[in-house]
């Protein structure tokens, strides 16, 4: 691979990553402090990615892989995102909100696939070029982050006054300026014909679901199910950090969140060290832990020193809670499944993690952070907000029971493969 498609492939992931970083994390203060969303309306929102992630192999399997070059598709697919990405902007309404951001993530949610397709293509060393290339990706998500607090907040800070920029529009628009710029860039990427011109493809290869196989096997099966009930707690994570951390009163809390995606990158690099002596069991297991340490850390945490530093931990404990679950996760399912069915296992698990898990994770926290909103009248203003400790409380004591029964019931072993 020469030095210059290694830097286009680079500007294209972080661009894709930058796109997503801006919108989804400031998203639901946004809703709830800017459109007065309701917490439930907020948690069906953020479920909009879920179930485009379902949706999404359907596409990819039956068009692009068999009709059209990797890049037109993914700068067709930008281009409408990004004038979905500013429609969703304008929309005021729960309902007309949600399936016009359906639609949005119905068109970024098939580029994830897209642009890992894009940069295998020009590899001659997958193992070796690939990482470097994602890694600019995670740096997209933080740099999003830090614009959002450092360059665009204060750009505008005359006109917000005291609203963080985290409760405006404004960082939608940024996500729909980098959508239109990677849309335009695509099509300058390297060619990358359709791999599966003129092959049939079912919806069982598009489904995952030869991997299914693979449940006869008990731990296979306890893995699985682990890895569908740990993402119920995830979503709380994921969609009310941001309005937790600004409602404790933190400053700048998009830029101070990227600090989870900087403790990712830190972690992935010493996996090796501790997956030789730990194995996949206890990385599985450490990684569960850590959502539940995380969400205490959220729930007796606040701005005021020296409880601010457990806020810090739970954001900084994100490289734990991603890379010791997910991606020793992804491993263990390269180990157990037979080369025939491994792409469609690590499909299926994707299916039941991003997908079916953080639907339903979604839901619950929705109804259970709408159950715990709070009221406050000072000299006749109302305040609305929520007892966040309660909130939090809920996910850390699913996770310990996840944790239990995980513990229990999953062995790990080196039996030979089979499919």
């Amino acid at each position: 691979m020469s030095l210059t498609t290694r830097i286009q492939l680079s500007i294209m992931m972080f661009l894709e990553f930058f796109i997503w970083g801006a919108c989804a994390v400031t998203l639901a203060t946004y809703l709830g402090k800017h459109l007065q969303f309701s917490d439930v309306a907020i948690g069906g929102a953020y479920s909009t990615w879920n179930w485009a992630a379902i949706v999404s192999p359907f596409f990819i399997g039956m068009v692009a892989d068999r009709f059209f070059p990797a890049q037109v598709v993914l700068g067709i697919l930008h281009l409408l995102g990004a004038v979905l990405m500013y429609w969703a902007s304008q929309v005021s309404e729960p309902g007309p909100f949600f399936w016009v951001l359906l639609a949005y993530t119905l068109t970024y949610m098939p580029t994830l696939a897209l642009v890992n397709a894009i940069s295998f293509h020009q590899m001659t060393d997958v193992a070796k070029q690939f990482p470097g290339i994602r890694v600019m990706g995670t740096i997209g998500w933080i740099v999003a982050g830090l614009a959002i607090s450092y360059v665009v907040g204060p750009i505008f800070r005359s006109r917000l006054g005291a609203t963080p920029v985290d409760a405006t529009r404004l960082p939608l628009y940024l996500s729909a300026a980098a959508s239109l710029a990677l849309g335009l860039y695509s099509f300058t990427l390297p060619h990358t014909p359709p791999k599966g011109k003129g092959r049939k493809v079912t919806v069982s290869d598009v489904l995952s679901l030869r991997a299914l196989a693979l449940m006869k096997d008990l731990s296979f099966s306890v893995f699985v199910i682990g890895s569908l009930l740990i993402c119920i707690p995830l979503a709380f994570y994921y969609t009310f950090t941001n309005p937790f951390l600004n409602e404790a009163g933190m400053k700048d809390v998009a830029g101070k969140m990227t600090m989870g995606q900087m403790s990712e990158v830190l972690f992935m690099l010493v996996m090796p060290f501790f997956f030789v002596r730990l194995g996949v069991k206890r990385m599985l297991l450490i990684g569960m832990a850590a959502w539940a340490i995380r969400y205490l850390c959220f729930a007796f945490g606040t701005a005021a020193m020296p409880s601010v530093l457990l806020l810090y931990l739970g954001i900084i404990l994100h490289g734990i809670c991603y890379d010791f679950f997910f991606v020793t996760g992804q491993i263990y399912v390269d180990k157990k499944a037979p080369e025939e069915v491994r792409a469609a296992a690590q499909g299926f698990i994707a299916l039941v993690t991003y997908g079916a898990g953080m639907v339903i994770g979604n839901f619950i926290a929705g109804i259970i952070v709408h159950a715990h909103v709070t009221r406050t009248v000072v000299e006749g203003v109302e305040t609305v907000g929520h007892n966040w400790q309660s909130i939090w409380l809920w996910p850390c004591g699913m996770a310990v029971l996840i944790i239990i029964a995980f513990a229990l019931l999953f062995h790990e072993n080196n039996k030979a493969r089979t499919p």
